[in-house]
């Protein structure tokens, strides 16, 4: 499979990436948006795993803002990097920075001949300005899975989650677009989990980057932690792994309590597909993509 990600690069949306590669994925582009951290870290973060881990996807720097709304981020939960760790960090990387040309690439990856399958990480911000601005391009995504939304509670207010808080106006667009969307949500994520049982022999750096990650969960009273975007790319690489559902999408714009709320309809013909369950280990399968460790 060949493919475009689409990430603001915290540690799980590198693990997404190493999923994708144990899986022969070949990411062919990265664009990077402002979401777990402002863009200048997320550029930063893309850089240094790209040095650490041997990944050769070029990388394009995109939107440094939501369209309308201000800048929101998950670093009083992510750490300052969006990469929490125990002890190793990514290294700091000196030299040329990612084009700033992020909506220009992917409008042309998709002009080209063959499947266009799309990933979305983060806030679709990029995606958004995408189906604005190159509507043709937009509309030769062949699959656009994305990690975003809930079919329940929040995780970023009672009723959003992150990604689709961070830029609600983004998310109503890519909705709205006719896109052959997958929305892997909070409800399916949150049945994927690991505690420090679980943790994949691997290399030191990983090791410390996946044990930051599951203490946000054990700091917090919890057995363990939730997996977000490998689970994305799971169902990018491997849709039979998980039972899924057509559903119709809408996402609230209106800024009161319900800012940034998907809300999801079940209908034969809606162009939303939604998992409703896992028919496999979906955790194990994740957590085995580690195994392979820094370059």
């Amino acid at each position: 499979m060949r493919l475009w990600v689409d990430t603001d690069y915290g540690f799980d949306d590198l693990w997404a990436l190493l999923l994708l590669r144990r899986y022969g994925a070949t990411v062919e582009g990265i664009s990077l948006v402002a979401g777990n951290t402002p863009l200048p870290q997320v550029i930063a973060n893309a850089l240094g795993a790209a040095e650490a881990y041997g990944l050769k996807a070029p990388l394009h720097a995109g939107a440094e803002k939501a369209l309308v709304r201000e800048v929101e981020t998950a670093q009083a939960i992510l750490g300052a990097k969006g990469m929490d760790s125990r002890c190793r960090f990514l290294p700091n990387v000196d030299g040329p920075q990612p084009p700033a040309d992020a909506i220009e690439a992917l409008a042309s990856w998709l002009m080209q001949d063959g499947p266009r399958p799309v990933l979305a990480l983060g806030p679709l911000t990029n995606i958004a300005l995408l189906v604005q601005r190159f509507p043709e391009a937009a509309a030769r995504i062949t699959r656009l899975v994305w990690m975003g939304g809930s079919n329940g509670p929040g995780n970023h207010s009672p009723l959003a989650e992150f990604n689709a808080l961070c830029d609600p106006e983004a998310a109503a667009i890519v909705a709205g677009a006719g896109l052959p969307l997958e929305v892997i949500d909070l409800m399916i994520c949150r049945q994927a989990t690991f505690g420090p049982e679980d943790m994949p022999q691997t290399d030191p750096l990983t090791a410390d980057l996946l044990g930051g990650y599951l203490d946000i969960g054990l700091k917090r009273g919890r057995a363990g932690m939730a997996i977000y975007d490998p689970v994305a790319a799971l169902a990018m690489v491997r849709p039979e792994a998980f039972a899924f559902e057509r559903q119709s999408l809408t996402v609230s714009t209106v800024q009161d309590e319900s800012y940034g709320a998907t809300r999801f309809t079940a209908v034969p013909e809606g162009l939303t597909r939604l998992p409703t369950a896992p028919l496999e280990d979906i955790a194990r399968l994740c957590l085995d993509a580690l195994t392979g460790g820094a370059a």
